[in-house]
């Protein structure tokens, strides 16, 4: 009798850890997603130099903005979106996933209006085509070929994005090159629809006389996701420089490791931030954004802040 009670108490006592165990778990993981919530609005601002002018050449200063993600009523992100507008850059390039929602377009616009007073440039990203759906996460670890079919149901009103784009004289650059003249320096762009839905075609460099390669030029290369097989067409062409977004720059990270997933097929240590892309004997800075937005079905960031970047471009040494 004695043994039955202590076996009893035994278990008891074993059900009560149990039962404190699982609701510290609960309570850490409901803590580690409202953190993961609030960090998506510590928006934040990456500086970067790059040498690739020609020698001589005024300073240019490139705003990158990717993966804004915009979803009606985000009042944080469109007025510190509206105040990037303060540090004057000389090119804005948006390298695409403007929309998580078919509502989002006049939220965007608001935010975008006073930069879209300089001159810029664009591609876009598959959820400027269509909106997003809420997915199995542990998806995103397997091999990812892009969603080369959506339906025709999930498309958003993109033409009045670009429209309006367009009509501020931002350029779309959706698989087509493009020369214009900024501090008396040519800048040749080139830019590919959306790799992750297939949607890619590298049309090369905007195409002149034959001495154009002689006078003082950069080549600025733009894409939503990094895909190898872009880069490396990118970096067999000379591009100067790559802008890319897509990644999210892992959004979801493990502080000290990094990202576990790029949801492209770049190596997960590039998801975010600059480094050099290396192909057919050529090396070119990559810049990677993190984004300033995610799906509004998946509306955390872990140790993976949203940010916006201001690349400095200066003259080789």
């Amino acid at each position: 009798m004695v043994e039955h009670k202590t076996f009893a108490a035994a278990l008891r006592h074993a059900a009560g850890t149990t039962a404190l165990a699982a609701g510290g778990a609960l309570a850490l993981g409901g803590a580690l997603v409202g953190y993961g919530m609030l960090e998506t609005q510590k928006f934040g601002l990456r500086r970067e130099t790059l040498s690739i002018l020609p020698r001589g050449a005024a300073d240019i200063k490139v705003l990158h903005l990717s993966d804004i993600h915009m979803v009606p009523g985000q009042e944080t992100k469109i007025q510190w979106l509206r105040e990037l507008a303060d540090l004057k850059p000389g090119f804005v390039i948006n390298t695409g996933d403007n929309l998580s929602h078919r509502k989002a377009i006049p939220s965007l616009l608001n935010a975008l209006e006073p930069l879209m007073a300089f001159p810029g440039a664009f591609v876009p990203g598959s959820n400027c085509y269509y909106a997003p759906k809420l997915k199995n996460p542990f998806k995103y670890f397997a091999r990812n070929d892009g969603i080369p079919n959506p339906s025709s149901r999930d498309q958003l009103p993109f033409e009045d994005m670009h429209r309006a784009f367009g009509s501020a004289g931002w350029v779309n650059m959706s698989n087509r090159s493009h020369s214009t003249v900024l501090n008396g320096l040519r800048l040749d762009l080139s830019g590919v629809d959306d790799p992750h839905i297939n949607r890619d075609h590298f049309a090369g460099w905007p195409r002149g006389s034959s001495t154009s390669d002689q006078a003082p030029h950069v080549r600025i290369a733009l894409t939503h996701a990094p895909y190898q097989r872009v880069l490396d067409q990118f970096t067999e062409a000379k591009a100067d420089v790559i802008f890319a977004g897509h990644t999210h720059g892992g959004q979801v990270c493990i502080p000290g490791y990094g990202a576990l997933v790029s949801n492209c097929d770049l190596p997960t240590w590039r998801a975010r931030g600059l480094s050099d892309w290396e192909y057919a004997g050529n090396s070119v800075p990559l810049n990677v954004s993190a984004g300033l937005g995610t799906s509004r079905f998946a509306p955390i960031r872990f140790a993976c802040p949203p940010e916006a970047i201001l690349v400095t471009l200066t003259g080789r040494k």
